[in-house]
């Protein structure tokens, strides 16, 4: 239902915005501060987006918790999908997810809201590694001498 209301409420915020600003400033002055805000937008996102890219890729690395760095790129992408809307409403949301302090404070508040339950948490209720041998036959298909060629379905 609250989806139903967001898919109603957002357009018609954005209406009454756009009816309030055109008529403050006008019709032109209104079309390019939704143009400006779209590439202003779209060039601090790409910039935000490599940085948390990077931050995923260190997360990784370092075998830590990727969830926060994973948080923050998805925020960074909605706020590009935001801003590149046209509207002022949507861009006042999608420039505050670009605000690192606010995405913050989003994924502490989403965080303490999702409760996340595991089947496995310790190493006592790991199963017991196995060993890294794999057992297997194989069979040499490559060409001999006087055969057609390998037909692709093989690798040489």
């Amino acid at each position: 239902m609250w989806l139903l209301a967001l898919f109603i409420g957002v357009p018609l915020i954005e209406i009454a915005l756009f009816i309030q600003v055109g008529g403050a400033i006008g019709l032109w002055s209104t079309l390019a501060i939704v143009v400006l805000t779209a590439v202003i937008g779209t060039s601090l996102m790409r910039r935000q987006g490599a940085q948390a890219m990077a931050n995923i890729r260190g997360a990784f690395n370092s075998l830590s918790d990727p969830s926060e760095p994973l948080a923050h790129g998805a925020m960074i992408l909605f706020s590009g999908a935001l801003l590149l809307t046209p509207g002022f409403f949507t861009d006042a949301v999608g420039f505050a997810l670009l605000v690192p302090a606010f995405r913050s404070a989003a994924f502490r508040f989403v965080k303490s809201r999702v409760n996340v339950t595991t089947f496995a948490t310790g190493p006592a209720q790991q199963r017991p590694r196995q060993d890294d041998v794999i057992d297997g036959e194989f069979e040499d298909i490559s060409p001999k001498s006087g055969q057609n060629p390998p037909s692709g379905w093989t690798r040489d």
